[in-house]
């Protein structure tokens, strides 16, 4: 039988050129990196990476790590989803990290209980009559937060024509600012129970529950719905998109809102998980976001991605920095590899661009 074979109009189909999902070489990768890992203990630290081989726990599996694996990616990981349409979008988001610090000082103050062991609340922001609030309070005081600063990165980006970079850098300066600005610097602490069940309820599994509900909703909507064919043909061509009737400003002041919500919502995971709130929570996890999308195969230039691959991406993240922890390296060689990862993302991603051009 011939591997070529005819369609309508003399086309042929050639299954040479066929292409495999990006999710799926991502997916490849990430098995790749866990049995480099499992090589690496066998050898130097005499003990399997993800694997029970001591009979510690009720599987085959090395349940803590796995959970501290899932737990460290899943609140960057929910930051990751929203960056993931700004660069499908054409754009990028330095400002998240930022904003999870500002919405976690605000949030939490309005989230403080009245009295900590019958004394009144020595890190009280508000008088009491802003103490033992409803939780709906400071989840709504905190995606507000999220919606302002993105609805202002949008606006900018979207109305003046200031590059992404630079209207997100000054929203992140912005940003941190407020957040050392609030209680001048001092850490806000002791909520309220229902505000702490946030990041700690279901056994402490919360913060994952509400990643991977988060991932699925939005890999529905970008695939299935309006809005993701809108997002993915601006960051195609936007000149096409506008002419084809594309409200391309409002449109792209949407994906930033929806941006800084959650990363507020991230904000009020961290914040409720920690029981505190600081003003230099979010410190960098921009850049760890952005990474995440990458390495799952989101373009920087726009127009191509996926939630799914943004989740196995956060995945890959995860496991090599539990990876270099297992392996007992210093924290600042994991900083470096970080750089290294962010770096050779984009330079994979320009590869990517290049033989998808050729072919």
């Amino acid at each position: 039988m011939s591997e070529t074979t005819h369609g309508t109009g003399g086309l042929t189909f050639d299954a040479s050129r066929r292409v495999w999902p990006n999710e799926l070489n991502i997916f490849g990768a990430l098995v790749l990196i866990v049995l480099i890992f499992e090589v690496l203990g066998a050898l130097l630290m005499g003990q399997s990476f993800l694997f029970d081989t001591q009979g510690r726990f009720g599987s085959i599996f090395n349940e803590q790590r796995l959970y501290i694996i899932i737990l460290q990616v899943s609140i960057v990981g929910i930051i990751a989803i929203g960056v993931t349409q700004v660069i499908i979008s054409g754009g990028i988001d330095l400002s998240s990290g930022s904003v999870v610090g500002a919405t976690a000082m605000i949030a939490m103050s309005f989230a403080q209980v009245a009295e900590v062991n019958g004394h009144p609340n020595p890190k009280a922001v508000f008088g009491p009559a802003f103490m033992d609030l409803p939780v709906i309070v400071p989840v709504v005081v905190g995606l507000a937060c999220g919606l302002v600063a993105g609805l202002i990165n949008g606006l900018l980006i979207a109305y003046t024509r200031i590059p992404p970079f630079i209207a997100t850098l000054g929203m992140m300066v912005t940003a941190r600012g407020v957040a050392k600005w609030w209680s001048k610097g001092q850490p806000i602490s002791f909520p309220t129970d229902s505000y702490a069940m946030i990041g700690n309820g279901l056994g402490g599994w919360m913060p994952v529950f509400i990643f991977v509900g988060l991932a699925i909703l939005f890999q529905l909507i970008l695939k299935y719905t309006v809005y993701g064919k809108h997002t993915y043909a601006i960051g195609s061509n936007e000149d096409a998109a506008r002419m084809s009737g594309i409200k391309v400003a409002r449109h792209k002041v949407l994906v930033y809102v929806i941006a800084g919500m959650l990363a507020a919502l991230a904000a009020l995971v961290l914040s409720s998980k920690n029981l505190t709130a600081q003003a230099g929570m979010g410190v960098m996890y921009e850049l760890d976001a952005i990474a995440m999308a990458v390495i799952g195969g989101v373009s920087l230039s726009g127009g191509r991605g996926s939630v799914v691959g943004t989740v196995l991406g956060a995945l890959i993240f995860g496991v090599i920095i539990s990876g270099f922890t297992f392996l007992r390296l210093d924290a600042y060689y994991q900083e470096m590899v970080k750089g290294a990862i962010i770096v050779g993302a984009v330079v994979l991603d320009q590869y990517r661009q290049r033989f998808a051009s050729q072919r």
